[in-house]
């Protein structure tokens, strides 16, 4: 079995476009020809943390994958990161062990990062600034994914710590950005047409009096049952509801309150696969709200670790 680090790793994506491949991991997905078994999950309280289980593989296809990955929301104590993990991959007719990718959570990171991006590309107006809910890792990987698919250099941040909202303004000033700060996530709204939700509360933080006509929403804090950023009433305004799995969403992230609180019925819901293959419609109108629930799915992982597999071999030719 091969072990590859997360500097192999990291050199290897350099050469993978994953728009294509998660964008045909997400309407296999949600065709059938994936198999996602309920997500593995231990939580944990002193310290706060959550481990994730995710596994899968494509019919018909080489590998199946099993990916752990964990945050620890107080690593950066011990000057570790808050995000840990790895991935195996492993030969679908055989079972064989193929390769250990010790990425350190950077795949889940960048999977979960081209994720948004395609919701923009295919639910959110005319990008006029980003709107940024949070200041940790993914709220700096979407935004810099953004720039592959629109001309806005302009980010609005609210954060709750002074001093990482300052942090985030300066390291993405260093990416090209404008970034103004607001102290109040309504302001972030008021001038954002697209926003990147990306906490880990667990109480909701955005109100449904926020939300003006025309606003795209990709929510990606709520990955864990007990997570939540949105509020009572926000997801029931949206024209469009897309999640990136119907099944996981109706027990985990912002489609879960929203089903139990009775805002929305299940059948109102689409999958993000159905729209990229046409079978759904998602924005209609330059007017309508559209809100991205995003849990993460294992054929995700299946196809981003598959593609930094296959580049390998092919680099070792």
């Amino acid at each position: 079995m091969e072990i590859l680090n997360k500097d192999t790793i990291q050199n290897l994506l350099g050469g993978i476009d994953l728009v294509p491949l998660i964008e045909k991991g997400f309407i296999a997905y949600s065709s059938g020809q994936v198999i996602v078994p309920p997500i593995g999950e231990l939580t944990f309280n002193d310290p706060p943390g959550d481990v994730h289980i995710k596994y899968g593989y494509i019919k018909g296809e080489k590998y199946y994958v099993i990916k752990i990955a964990s945050g620890f929301w107080e690593n950066e104590k011990y000057g570790i990161p808050n995000g840990q993990g790895m991935m195996l991959l492993f030969n679908q007719n055989t079972g064989q062990p193929l390769v250990l990718l010790n990425d350190e959570a950077m795949l889940t990171d960048i999977r979960t990062a081209v994720a948004g991006q395609i919701c923009a590309m295919h639910l959110a107006n005319k990008i006029n600034y980003i709107g940024v809910i949070g200041t940790g890792l993914q709220a700096r990987l979407q935004v810099e994914y953004l720039k592959k698919v629109t001309q806005c250099r302009k980010i609005v941040v609210w954060g709750r710590n002074d001093q990482k909202v300052l942090e985030y303004k300066n390291d993405m000033i260093e990416k090209g950005f404008q970034v103004f700060i607001e102290n109040n996530i309504e302001d972030v709204f008021d001038k954002s047409n697209t926003i990147i939700s990306a906490t880990a509360s667990s109480t909701p933080i955005i109100l449904k009096e926020f939300i003006k006509p025309g606003t795209h929403i990709t929510a990606i804090g709520a990955d864990a049952i007990g997570k939540r950023e949105l509020g009572e009433g926000v997801v029931k305004l949206a024209h469009c509801v897309v999640a990136d799995s119907i099944t996981q969403c109706l027990e985990r992230g912002e489609i879960s309150y929203a089903i139990s609180d009775g805002e929305i019925e299940e059948n109102q819901i689409l999958e993000l696969g159905n729209i990229l293959s046409g079978k759904s419609i998602g924005r209609q109108d330059t007017h309508h709200i559209t809100i991205a629930d995003l849990t993460g799915v294992a054929v995700q992982d299946v196809q981003i670790a598959t593609a930094v597999f296959e580049s390998y071999l092919e680099n070792k030719k």
